[in-house]
């Protein structure tokens, strides 16, 4: 089980022409994913995070059977759309991969995995949707949910918690310098007039923070709400707990990652999980890991390319990070 070389993985896997939604979102990594997975004919993988469908179709065109989840319903018809001639060997169903497992025995599937993909965050689509209220670039509905059905709004947190709740929001999931001012001026806004659009955020955002660079103000306010409204590390740690038992002997979960938060998560999930001895102070010697099950295959997270990069750049922050299922843990 040879650690993979991030340097011979560096390229690009190219959309195919023919989707009919290839621009619904651009797949990361698609090359590097392929050769960490190793899909081929007689396999079965999970796609915890179909989006477009982009990483579900490079799975099938090797041969491999998936099943691809997704929680927002539009990502699900997008990927049906571009899986149009896969139907024999990809099956789509409306869930988080926090619920995999309930969605395989759903799908009346009870084999053990092969492989599992999630590719962690918020889409190109999703960003680019004014009225899903995911980015201050246009102006939409303080919304922010991946899955449009129930569950708090971005608006809802904003307009009723207490400054201290929004500040712990904005330190915990954005890592804000100015976390407590920003929470403490949002509090006295919204008591002349509640925020309703993305672009009242940002505004209050830049009253308190004036733009002194490329970078916005707001961001990190932005990604640390939606993180909030779809507890998305919740959801990172409750997969990574879960998956697992799914997996054959020499399965492989790959994860990729878009910002420290996550990826600290899989980093040590993935650490905890692989070393083979773990010692401490008190012990008169180490000890063999009872929690062991994975070999750990990237030491050191694979990046993108810099022709990647250059060509996606929401790609640039992009870590993906394999392990694999030992035979016996």
């Amino acid at each position: 089980m040879k650690d993979l070389d991030a340097d011979i993985l560096w390229g690009v896997f190219p959309v195919h022409p023919d989707m009919p939604d290839a621009h619904y979102h651009t797949p990361i990594m698609t090359k590097q994913v392929k050769a960490c997975l190793q899909p081929a004919p007689g396999m079965l993988f999970l796609d915890g995070t179909a989006g477009g469908g982009g990483h579900t179709r490079l799975l099938a065109e090797a041969g491999a059977e998936v099943i691809a989840l997704d929680q927002d319903p539009e990502a699900l018809e997008a990927c049906g759309r571009n899986l149009a001639g896969f139907e024999s060997r990809v099956r789509l169903a409306n869930s988080n991969f926090r619920n995999a497992a309930d969605a395989l025995a759903s799908l009346g599937e009870a084999r053990a995995l092969n492989g599992v993909l999630l590719d962690i965050g918020v889409s190109s689509h999703q960003l680019d949707q004014a009225e899903r209220g995911f980015s201050f670039q246009s102006e939409g509905p303080l919304d922010m949910r991946m899955a449009k059905s129930g569950g708090q709004t971005a608006a809802d947190l904003l307009n009723n918690l207490p400054a201290k709740a929004l500040e712990e929001i904005f330190t915990n999931f954005g890592e804000e310098p100015q976390a407590r001012r920003i929470a403490s001026h949002i509090v006295a806004r919204r008591a002349q007039r509640p925020l309703q659009t993305t672009r009242d955020l940002a505004e209050a955002v830049l009253e308190v923070v004036p733009k002194r660079g490329p970078k916005h103000p707001a961001t990190k306010v932005f990604q640390a709400l939606r993180i909030a409204v779809n507890d998305e590390l919740g959801a990172l740690r409750q997969a990574l707990q879960s998956i697992p038992p799914l997996l054959a002997p020499g399965a492989r979960l790959a994860v990729i990652t878009f910002h420290s938060l996550e990826d600290r998560i899989v980093k040590v999930f993935f650490r905890e999980h692989s070393r083979e001895w773990i010692d401490r102070p008190e012990w008169p010697r180490p000890k063999r890991n009872p929690d062991r099950q994975f070999h750990l295959l990237t030491p050191h997270p694979i990046t993108p390319s810099e022709g990647e990069m250059q060509r996606n750049p929401r790609s640039r922050s992009a870590k993906l990070r394999v392990v694999e299922k030992l035979p016996h843990p």
